[in-house]
């Protein structure tokens, strides 16, 4: 164990009955980085977050959070959590619970930073009950943010959140990232994942399959796409080698391809008049598409 990691879990198995959840996994979440858990159901990622945090016992393997335990206390005190399944007492203020979740820490935010930082303070008075489902997921997440800690653990936050809630937190995780704290999310936003993170780790069946920068991932799939303005006709494009599938889209085509290079070179020489020419690589969520059809 490298106690430079903020959280890491070592050869980690665990088990439910007759199922795998987790198959000898290896994850380090280092200081100062926000590091997305992707995978589709089933694959781990809760399982995973619930063994660093001390949630659950890995049946063999280590976890550790701050180089610890993490059924210390010590190092829990440094975290905070926001999980996809909540239940707070209804009658409370927002106020009110953030001010009984900050007093559990040693350094917190006040409740009034808090929530001025995730932008509920128009909240502040109002029964937690009688909150929108989107307005519920954004006092959850003030409260994993108001004891200030070096380590938060967001499973599934933007969930019910409308476009301008989500922006806001996004804004709001940068900032906590750029203030020195890590983060650990998981998510089905691959747009959410490709955008905020310095660092992916993509599970399927309990294992890790791919681990790195979102560039990294990205490279990991050979697959780039074409888009131009031709003459040509697509059936006699994806007749071409290389060529994986050719689509209309108004007046452009769409070529995905595995050798680029060679189909513009290709496209240059039949078509003098091409216009519009643009490549792109994969996107996280198409290289995430193709990294788990390929590990089932």
């Amino acid at each position: 164990m490298n106690n430079e990691f903020w959280a890491e879990l070592s050869g980690v198995k665990k088990r439910f009955g007759k199922t795998v959840a987790l198959d000898g996994l290896d994850l380090q979440v280092r200081p100062g980085e926000l590091f997305s858990v992707l995978g589709p159901n089933g694959a781990g990622k809760s399982t995973a977050v619930s063994l660093m945090l001390g949630l659950l016992r890995p049946d063999s393997g280590a976890a550790r959070l701050f180089g610890r335990s993490p059924l210390l206390a010590e190092p829990r005190r440094q975290v905070g959590v926001m999980m996809q399944e909540v239940t707070l007492a209804p009658e409370l203020r927002v106020r009110e619970h953030i001010a009984l979740v900050s007093s559990y820490y040693p350094l917190p935010f006040t409740p009034v930073e808090a929530m001025e930082l995730t932008n509920i303070s128009p909240l502040a008075a109002r029964p937690y009950g009688k909150l929108s489902a989107g307005q519920k997921r954004q006092v959850q997440f003030a409260m994993a943010v108001c004891g200030r800690p070096r380590l938060l653990f967001l499973d599934e936050p933007s969930v019910g959140l409308d476009v301008r809630a989500r922006e806001t937190m996004w804004a709001t995780l940068r900032q906590l990232v750029h203030n020195g704290s890590s983060i650990v999310l998981t998510t089905h936003y691959l747009e959410e994942a490709e955008s905020l993170s310095n660092r992916v780790a993509v599970l399927n069946k309990g294992r890790l399959i791919a681990c790195g920068t979102v560039n990294e991932i990205r490279a990991l799939v050979v697959r780039k796409h074409i888009t131009c303005s031709t003459a040509l006709l697509a059936d006699q494009i994806a007749a071409w080698p290389d060529v994986e599938s050719v689509t209309r889209e108004r007046e452009r085509l769409q070529i995905s391809t595995s050798n680029s290079e060679a189909v513009v070179r290709r496209l240059l020489a039949a078509d003098p008049n091409l216009q519009e020419l643009e490549v792109r690589r994969a996107g996280l969520a198409e290289a995430f598409t193709e990294l788990t059809q390929e590990a089932a």
